[in-house]
Formats: C-alpha cells, structure tokens, sequence
C-alpha cells in the first residue's frame, strides 16, 4: 500500500507565494515520477507539474514561469514552490506518483495523495 502526504497549504493572497510538499511511501526507488494535479470542485482534476526520474520538469501552461516543481525522486519526496499565486490558482492540489515520465493524463496516475487546500485570495 502506496501513501502520499501533502502538506503545505492554506491561504494567501494574491501576487504571494506558497510552498507545498509531498512525501511517498513506497518500494519503489528512482523510477517513478512525482507530479502534482490540482482540482477545483465541480471541475475535472488537471495536471500541474511532473520531475521524473531523469531530472525533467513539466508544467502546464498555466503556472510556467510562476511555479517550480523540485525533489528527490530516490527518496520519493517532492516541493512545489508556487509564486505571484492568481486567485484562479485556488484549488486543492494533490500529489501524486507515476510510472510515466510525464503524465499528464489522470489515467496515468498510480497512486494519489488526500489532498491540500490552497486558497489565493484577498
């Protein structure tokens, strides 16, 4: 049984910064990509960001140049610095664990985190 923490959120306001981050128990070392999707309620869950195991980053073009995905893939740990938060980057962000090398899609997901709140707003 795979177990994916998050932690990290809460609320800010808008234009501020908010680290979160996430940890994974797991038996498997240095193969699987930490990536982090997001959900609004009512709304489909998207992706975020990915590191995988090579070292490569994904962002989806919505948070590029405004957030940074980072971590340790060999001790399945991950961060996600978010800054200049917008008010529509309000969701809850999930962690996450895959065998892809950049999954984008939530079919390529093993394995999911509860979840953190991330509130941006004034």
């Amino acid at each position: 049984q795979v177990e994916i923490m998050e932690s990290g959120g809460g609320l800010v306001q808008p234009g501020g910064s908010l680290k979160l981050s996430c940890s994974a128990s797991t038996l498997f070392f240095g193969v699987q990509t930490m990536a982090w999707y997001r959900q609004v309620p009512g709304q489909e869950r998207e992706f975020v960001a990915s590191l995988n195991h090579f070292g490569e980053t994904n962002y989806a073009d919505s948070v590029k140049g405004r957030f940074t995905v980072s971590g340790d893939t060999l001790k399945n740990t991950a961060t996600l610095e978010m800054g200049s938060l917008k008010p529509e980057d309000t969701a809850i962000y999930f962690c996450a664990q895959s065998f892809y090398p950049q999954p984008e899609k939530l079919t390529q997901v093993d394995y999911w985190g509860q979840g953190t709140q991330v509130t941006v707003s004034s």
